[in-house]
């Protein structure tokens, strides 16, 4: 890169022009609105008593929001976000315990409809 030259009245300041370096990958991340739908089921399942606490992870290819029932156990369920699968399958996924994948979708609330399910029990 060449420095340019930047006047100044009776000051000349030298500038280097900033280019973001392409080998920085950038992070996946749930926006407001995402959080906001997967926050509304976490607020439901832990009134029905069957979460207890979340994590979420943010990495270079995938966004993570893991719900568990004890805290140090393994997540019960984990909701992906993977933009790279955009057009393909659909970016959201809820994998299970055991990595199976439960539900994988274009649309976020479509797809934590299978986690919905569960709080559907017969009334006696």
């Amino acid at each position: 890169m060449q420095c340019q030259p930047v006047n100044h009245g009776p000051m000349t300041i030298h500038t280097t022009p900033f280019k973001k370096p392409s080998n920085i990958p950038l992070q996946v991340s749930f926006d407001r609105k995402e959080l906001g739908v997967i926050l509304a089921l976490y607020g439901k399942m832990v009134a029905a008593g069957e979460w207890r606490d979340y994590g979420i992870s943010c990495l270079t290819d995938l966004a993570v929001f893991s719900v568990f029932k004890r805290t140090a156990e393994n997540p019960l369920y984990r909701i992906e976000k993977r933009p790279k699968l955009r057009n393909r399958q659909g970016m959201y996924s809820v994998v299970g315990i055991d990595g199976q994948i439960l539900k994988r979708g274009h649309e976020l609330g479509a797809v934590l409809k299978v986690l919905e399910r569960k709080l559907i029990r017969i009334v006696e």
